[in-house]
């Protein structure tokens, strides 16, 4: 049976086709010349004699809100950029995290969470411009400032953050790759991003470095050339405006605490005419292990700067907007007299808080940008719901002290730093024998260059521990020929100035005073917990050990939080993701947020790595809410 009662000619068949296609390729053509002839009439430049930015030649200014996209699952990117559009603000800020993508030297990640193209698509889809802040040092309160730890291992004495040709060489080749893929969204190319930041506070380092500023900017615009603005942001303080150059504008940065009029007047000493921007106008604050409480900034001080802000023209980036999480062992660490590595939680105290929630303070925020912008006609829910899972109980399945987890040893007289075994997270177990003519009744173990915890056992037994923070020594009890073992945890490199922290043991280890030598290290980068779930369990329930549990699902996933404050301290796994890092005897973080993308409707995998003493009956809580802030607000 034919499909067609008309014959038709094969030739005419053909040429009907030819011509069809032919007919597209002209419009194509048409369209793609239409779109370049736009796209080159782009423009957004700084207008110094009236103080304003220029979009397309008409007065321009910025409201954005700095979010992240690393800190949360890729499936939330949408609705937070979303929830910032319909606070009335008109563009996102984000770092770039240069180890998020290049965590290995050469190979380049920018697949699934780690898509910063899909970002910017879905910026221009939700209807906001974009400030790109590429680094390469970001600070932003992840580990090492985002600069990828490798670069420890490429030149012994490598100058970070300066003219070093062969720092330089690696930032260049990371730029090449970056830039390569996101020239396109550009705004003078049809893009989002309106604005470039070079370097991130390098006026705040000691001894900045002038020529370093000249060659990112130098650097950057071989790839952008004039098609968005270079800025760079600095504190408010002349002394922190020292490597300001030609061709970057400069921005400062402040929150509520700040005088509005003097915190402007740090920008007007090195920018004497140009538009008013606060390129980091702090809603929050970050907050450190072992802190009183989790840190925040009263609404009405916001509100109150924000409204001031915008009454006299600044522009504003709301920083953090959403905070997000540092999931997996990505938080930073500042030093400020003792070394204080930051919490997993980067809640923030922002308007969206570490789910996506609006909180109080995004709707005020929203209120007060009514009367300065137009706000799109989005709704925005109060909450979204959250689910309390039943509790689950969890096994004990391995010991780090078992065989069946230790890796074959790297062997060393002196016990070597994480760097140079080639691991940038994790553990590391450092052992050796106690010798015939080392062994006390009563021992002093010093170590005055632990990166950054330790603890210590003598023949697998606990004996305390040492924390960079407030301990180098340790006293105990040995024997000839005992086994002593350090487990040091990594908690986290500084991420701002003083970011010269390598990991592990970085001087003698002195038994009495005198130098213990001859160690194995046995590596637990933890960056894949998969062939450890497979184990069977040992019947070892000596500390550190991994705990095992499975949590049944017959409902779609919903966001949740683990409680986990008759836990100890650690790390959790759901689904092979890492949520983080807690550590309940420090506190002030007492919650693990799951996010409902890291579930599966059927069999959950839960693994705990617990370093010092597990819940009663090793069970795993549910929470509906965060229990940081509880503690905080009950204080």
């Amino acid at each position: 049976m034919s499909y067609f009662n008309v014959r038709v000619p094969l030739t005419r068949v053909l040429v009907f086709i030819l011509l069809f296609f032919c007919g597209i390729i002209i419009f194509y053509n048409r369209e793609l010349s239409s779109s370049l002839a736009l796209t080159k009439s782009r423009t957004f430049t700084i207008d110094l004699t009236n103080d304003t930015f220029l979009m397309d030649g008409k007065p321009f200014r910025f409201v954005s809100g700095e979010f992240h996209y690393f800190r949360t699952p890729r499936p939330r990117w949408r609705d937070i950029l979303r929830k910032i559009r319909a606070a009335g603000l008109n563009a996102v800020s984000t770092y770039v995290e240069w180890s998020f993508h290049e965590a290995t030297p050469g190979r380049y990640n920018f697949v699934g969470d780690k898509d910063v193209e899909h970002f910017m698509r879905l910026a221009v889809e939700e209807g906001l411009y974009v400030l790109l802040r590429p680094g390469p040092f970001i600070c932003g309160e992840r580990d090492f400032g985002g600069l990828p730890p490798w670069l420890f291992k490429v030149k012994e004495g490598i100058r970070l953050r300066q003219n070093d040709p062969t720092y330089q060489h690696y930032v260049a080749k990371w730029y090449r790759k970056l830039f390569t893929r996101l020239k396109t969204f550009m705004y003078g190319n049809g893009g989002p991003i309106i604005m470039i930041q070079v370097e991130n506070e390098f006026g705040m380092r000691d001894h900045c470095d002038p020529k370093h500023a000249i060659w990112l900017r130098d650097l950057i615009k071989s790839f952008v050339h004039d098609t968005a603005v270079l800025y760079s942001i600095d504190p408010p303080h002349r002394r922190m405006q020292k490597c300001v150059v030609d061709g970057v504008y400069p921005t400062v940065d402040f929150g509520p605490f700040q005088n509005l009029t003097r915190g402007f007047k740090g920008q007007r000493l090195v920018a004497p005419r140009g538009p008013l921007v606060n390129a980091e106008f702090y809603t929050g604050w970050l907050t450190h292990w072992g802190e009183e409480s989790m840190q925040s900034i009263p609404s009405e001080e916001v509100i109150d700067s924000l409204e001031q802000m915008l009454a006299m023209g600044a522009s504003v980036n709301i920083f953090m907007f959403f905070g997000g999480t540092n999931f997996g062992f990505k938080n930073g660490a500042n030093f400020d007299e003792k070394y204080m590595p930051t919490v997993t939680s980067y809640d923030y105290d922002s308007p969206l808080d570490e789910s996506g929630d609006p909180t109080d303070k995004y709707f005020q925020i929203q209120d007060v940008m009514r009367r300065y912008m137009s706000l799109p006609n989005i709704a925005v829910a109060r909450s979204t719901m959250k689910k309390v899972y039943d509790t689950v109980f969890l096994t004990p399945t391995v010991s780090v002290f078992d065989a069946q987890i230790k890796q074959s040893p790297v062997k060393d007289n002196s016990p070597l730093t994480f760097e140079k075994l080639g691991q940038n997270y994790g553990f590391v177990l450092y052992e050796t024998v106690i010798t015939e003519n080392q062994y006390c009744e009563t021992c002093t173990l010093g170590v005055e260059q632990i990166r950054d915890r330790a603890q210590v056992f003598i023949d697998e037994e606990f004996v305390g521990s040492i924390y960079r923070a407030d301990s180098t020594s340790v006293d105990f009890n040995v024997s000839k020929n005992q086994k002593l073992s350090l487990f040091v945890e990594n908690m986290g490199r500084i991420n701002h100035d003083k970011i010269y922290d390598q990991k592990g043991i970085l001087s003698m280890v002195l038994l009495d005073n005198e130098e213990l030598l001859g160690w194995e290290m046995y590596k637990f980068p933890l960056d894949d917990v998969s062939s450890i779930e497979l184990l069977q369990p040992t019947g070892n329930e000596k500390y550190p050990m991994f705990l095992t549990g499975i949590l049944n699902m017959d409902t779609k996933p919903m966001d949740t939080y683990l409680d986990m404050r008759n836990w100890t301290k650690g790390v959790v796994f759901v689904n092979g993701n890492n949520l983080g890092r807690y550590w309940s005897d420090a506190g002030p973080q007492y919650s693990l947020f799951l996010p409902s993308e890291f579930l599966n409707v059927g069999t959950n995998m839960i693994t705990i790595f617990e370093l010092e003493r597990a819940s009663p009956n090793y069970a795993v809580k549910f929470s509906p809410q965060s229990l940081n802030k509880i503690v905080y607000d009950e204080e």
